[in-house]
């Protein structure tokens, strides 16, 4: 495979993002709404945000799609970085863009001064844990939520 460029997605990039995050999307077999994905698109280009995304390109070719989001912590006086979502197109799995995709959050993470990177997965993406487990420890957390909407 051709060399891999992490860039950050910039407004023309709409059409190049979309399939991924439908992909994404079909992969975690859920359904966004059209207005909660153009309003995600609009957070991603907004400098007062603290949303990011970067897409992996291959030549001409968007392969993956990364989304992150920086917060406050009550535990630490600098910001968390939360890499929110992670994907990469299906014939392009294990060849290194997942990892090339979380070295440029960390990258990012360390540029601004964050304390620490985190994300969650399901527990039946093993071949993701593959990687995650290479590449970050287990927290050991379980996650609890409660839906309003």
């Amino acid at each position: 495979m051709k060399s891999v460029e992490i860039k950050p997605i910039h407004s023309n990039d709409f059409d190049v993002w979309l399939p991924l995050w439908k992909g994404y999307q079909r992969f975690y077999e859920v359904d966004i709404p059209e207005s909660v994905t153009l309003k995600t698109w609009e957070r991603f280009l907004d400098p007062l945000e603290p949303m990011h995304a970067a897409l992996a390109m291959v030549g001409e070719q968007a392969l993956g799609l990364v989304h992150w989001i920086y917060h406050r912590s009550t535990w630490t006086a600098e910001d968390y970085c939360y890499l929110q979502d992670l994907f990469v197109a299906d014939d392009a799995r294990g060849s290194g863009i997942g990892r090339a995709l979380i070295e440029h959050v960390y990258a990012d993470a360390r540029r601004r001064g964050a304390s620490r990177v985190y994300w969650l997965t399901h527990e039946s993406n093993h071949n993701a844990m593959q990687l995650y487990d290479r590449v970050a420890d287990r927290s050991g957390f379980i996650q609890y939520r409660e839906r309003f909407a």
